[in-house]
């Protein structure tokens, strides 16, 4: 079977269905240089002995700190035990050098000093990625991959003509994860849009991990469950989970592109702006909503209705750009819709990139913009 192709396996005894797929070639690979520990070790251990003799050969010429980016090789490729025994032979190489080639001094010492944080710093690595079952770079690898589909569930997919959509998020300090996440779901007959703008407490990399969780957890009822149901099924998901820092607000948007009617659930979010192109003003859409997710089990969150005629708009945003460390919520509200006048003149387009750089918070918060428009 090659990599492109896949069979279906059914277990007689059940109703289970799985689709068994053949690795990519890199996962191949990456199986094949594992299984390879004992020659990658010896590789490594040939090549400090080999070192060894360049120091008895060319004493004035080969020092011990080249032992170490052969210490940084065995940290990165090989497993806390593999690495024990090459840094061990690293370690009678150089008791060698030290007694019968070159004697002891102070330069030495501080050489010899830094080879040894170094293998600890290697050894902690080693340590952190066998805790996660993945050796090599395929740790980071897993992370890239994960952030990368997190970032992927907020993408807005193309929208029937005459709709546009566009999202925004940046973390806080630049940092490669947020607290704050966009999901989104186009039903497949294309005729209904649901958007879900969650903020988690935390930012940036502390509440990274919850990120993902949720954005799975969320992504998977979009658009499978009925829009009433979402923010009670969701804050039913977080209270489950009985984190420490486990509650978010969210806002959920569900809009009918045949008509532009659409709902609108709130848990504790700051509350959306719409822009009605009929009187040409920015209005703040507050309704009932309800508390937190992840505090209060088993709530009911009521939604509000709206419309979204021609030429009319929506923002959706995180507490991030509205909030900073000392100003009111109602200053950086008025000044979000201040920075909302200008998109009526410039357009819509790239809207929610712009509002994000002109965030209340800076770079201090993670912050987040759906912006949602009809011709």
């Amino acid at each position: 079977m090659t990599a492109q192709t896949a069979r279906r396996e059914v277990d007689p005894g059940s109703t289970r269905v799985s689709v068994l797929r053949a690795e990519p070639w890199p996962a191949r690979l990456r199986v094949v240089l594992q299984a390879r520990q004992p020659v990658r070790a010896f590789g490594l251990v040939v090549a400090g002995w080999v070192l060894l003799a360049c120091m008895v050969a060319w004493p004035l010429n080969v020092a011990w700190s080249m032992y170490a980016p052969l210490v940084v090789l065995a940290g990165l490729f090989l497993t806390p035990g593999w690495f024990a025994v090459v840094s061990a032979s690293y370690a009678v190489c150089l008791g060698i050098s030290a007694f019968m080639v070159r004697g002891w001094s102070v330069l030495q010492g501080f050489t010899l000093l830094a080879l040894a944080l170094t293998m600890t710093l290697m050894v902690m690595r080693t340590r952190s990625r066998e805790r996660l079952g993945v050796q090599g770079n395929g740790g980071e690898d897993m992370l890239v991959d994960l952030r990368d589909r997190l970032l992927a569930l907020g993408d807005m997919p193309s929208l029937p003509t005459g709709w546009h959509a566009e999202s925004a998020i940046r973390s806080a300090y630049g940092d490669k994860f947020s607290g704050d996440l966009a999901v989104t779901s186009l039903s497949p007959d294309g005729h209904r849009l649901e958007v879900a703008l969650v903020d988690l407490s935390g930012k940036g990399r502390t509440a990274g991990t919850r990120s993902l969780l949720c954005s799975g957890a969320i992504g998977g009822l979009l658009g499978q469950v009925e829009p009433e149901r979402l923010l009670p099924a969701a804050n039913h998901y977080l209270v489950r989970q009985e984190w420490p820092e486990g509650f978010a607000t969210a806002v959920h948007l569900a809009v009918d592109l045949r008509t532009g009617d659409f709902t609108l659930g709130n848990a504790g979010h700051p509350a959306p702006i719409q822009f009605t192109a009929g009187s040409g003003r920015w209005s703040v859409l507050e309704s009932a909503g309800g508390p937190v997710l992840g505090i209060i089990p088993e709530i009911q969150f009521p939604r509000s209705a709206g419309r979204l005629g021609r030429g009319d708009a929506l923002v959706l945003y995180t507490d991030g750009v509205i909030e900073a460390r000392g100003h009111d919520l109602s200053r950086g509200l008025d000044r979000l819709l201040g920075h909302a006048e200008r998109l009526i003149t410039t357009g819509f387009a790239g809207g929610a990139r712009r509002l994000c750089a002109d965030a209340q918070a800076g770079d201090s918060d993670d912050r987040a913009v759906v912006v949602i428009w009809r011709d």
